[in-house]
């Protein structure tokens, strides 16, 4: 009796390393799927734009101050290169944001077209005068210029500009040091610095999966509009009015720069952390002799305010999700089988244990394959539904009857019922799961409560005639 009852614990401990292995294959297929999709997103980045982060507009001049120190054979010509930038007062952004799906064969991304009207206001632009630094030097400045920068600018579709009322021509690129991407418009000649200025741009933009948008004004103002009804708002600043619906979502915000380090990060020519590629790290502004040491890059991220498009529903996440679950589902099942088998006197094989086993493990395969055709939810029923049955008519034939097949293969259909239900929920999943796994605990024990455990190890049942 010993013997047979330690052959019976070696095969089972040999089927479940044989089911854990084929799990383990299933799982790493799944994740293999999910960096497929993951790759098919950046190629759709790279061949359209990835995605964005909107900066500006900002007013900036490049000037080069020169002068000549003492040195120990006579006089040294030095120079020092160095940009001056306005911050807008006011800044308001207002846009509306279409997202569609690009596909790369099976896998699709978010891509949205982002049109929006930026108006920004300046109560003067005396900051731009030049400053100088050292006695008796001169300062030379370039002309104003007026730049928007973002993180991507392949995705510039249009962009137009008016200054003051007058519509201006614009250049590719900012000639700025930090944020070399974007656009730019010289100002008008003759432009009054200690008067009020606005400027006013029109750009349509495209990128993929997020939006992100630097509060650059000493009071910003964004309201965004959208057709995609799944936004997930995150960054340094959180919608202060939002509205989501089946159609789409509104939401504004209002950032003070009191409340923001933005304003001071880009002046310190800050990195932008949000787009699909972080900037170049900016060079020194500083370009002179031996004289004057070079300052060092800042590389903290600007702040901004960020929405994502993401899809809520994930399949291959959802997938990797569900094969976690696989191991306990196949122990769950043995629990069953064992339970019939030990109270009911049956003789089961290790080799019907696997074949159990493994039907429960090709639920996954068949849950991520058909997935990437059909939708989530579709693709679970037809596996799960196919798993039940299959298991329902193997398992009535293995325990000799179908009074006990069918009760079976109602479990297994509750147990898939339960998953479905932990995959859909995010914050209550472990609290539901280890409630299940308590009622399925206190379901066993009390099922086995008289058993008399000594007593049915001592008798060998002898097998049972197989019922028609």
């Amino acid at each position: 009796m010993k013997s047979i009852i330690f052959g019976k614990l070696g095969g089972l401990l040999l089927v479940a390393i044989l089911l854990l292995l084929g799990l383990q294959q299933i799982t790493g297929l799944v994740r293999e799927r999910k960096s497929l999709h993951q790759d098919a997103a950046t190629s759709v980045a790279q061949s359209l734009a990835g995605s964005q982060t909107l900066l500006g507009p900002l007013v900036q001049v490049s000037c080069t101050e020169k002068w000549t120190a003492k040195g120990e054979k006579g006089p040294v010509p030095q120079r020092r290169d160095f940009n001056m930038a306005v911050a807008p007062s006011v800044l308001n952004v207002g846009g509306t944001s279409q997202v569609e799906a690009r596909a790369r064969g099976l896998h699709a991304t978010q891509v949205f077209t982002f049109k929006s009207r930026i108006t920004a206001q300046w109560t003067d632009l005396k900051a731009l005068e030049g400053a100088r630094q050292f006695a008796g030097s001169t300062v030379q400045c370039r002309s104003a210029v007026l730049m928007l920068a973002v993180s991507d600018a392949r995705g510039i579709r249009q962009a137009d500009v008016r200054i003051n009322g007058a519509a201006q021509v614009v250049q590719a690129g900012t000639h700025h040091a930090a944020y070399p991407r974007g656009v730019q418009v010289d100002l008008p000649a003759g432009i009054n610095l200690g008067a009020p200025f606005k400027a006013e741009i029109d750009l349509e933009l495209v990128g993929t999966e997020s939006l992100s948008i630097v509060p650059l004004g000493d009071t910003t103002q964004v309201s965004l509009t959208s057709n995609w009804p799944h936004p997930s708002f995150y960054g340094q600043f959180l919608p202060s009015e939002r509205k989501v619906s089946d159609q789409g979502f509104e939401a504004s915000w209002r950032i003070s720069a009191l409340a923001s380090s933005a304003q001071q990060s880009v002046m310190n020519e800050g990195r932008l952390c949000n787009g699909s590629r972080t900037q170049e790290d900016p060079p020194p502004l500083v370009a002179t002799t031996e004289a004057v040491t070079a300052t060092a890059p800042n590389t903290a991220c600007v702040e901004t305010l960020d929405v994502s498009f993401i899809d809520p529903i994930n399949t291959y996440s959802l997938s990797d999700r569900a094969t976690k679950y696989g191991l306990l589902f196949i122990a769950l099942t043995f629990v069953a089988v064992g339970l019939f088998e030990f109270m009911q006197g049956l003789r089961v094989h290790p080799v019907q244990y696997f074949l159990v086993g493994a039907a429960i493990s090709i639920f996954f395969l068949l849950l991520v394959s058909l997935s990437e055709h059909l939708a989530f939810h579709l693709a679970y029923a037809i596996a799960a539904s196919a798993c039940v049955l299959l298991l329902s008519c193997y398992t009535s034939h293995m325990l000799h009857s179908w009074k006990r097949g069918l009760p079976f293969g109602a479990g297994i259909a509750a147990l898939y019922g339960l998953l479905y239900m932990l995959l859909q929920l995010e914050q209550t999943a472990l609290v539901v799961g280890a409630l299940a796994l308590f009622v399925v605990l206190a379901a066993v024990m009390m099922l086995t409560r008289k058993v008399d455990w000594y007593g049915r190890l001592r008798a060998d049942p002898a097998p049972q005639p197989e019922t028609p």
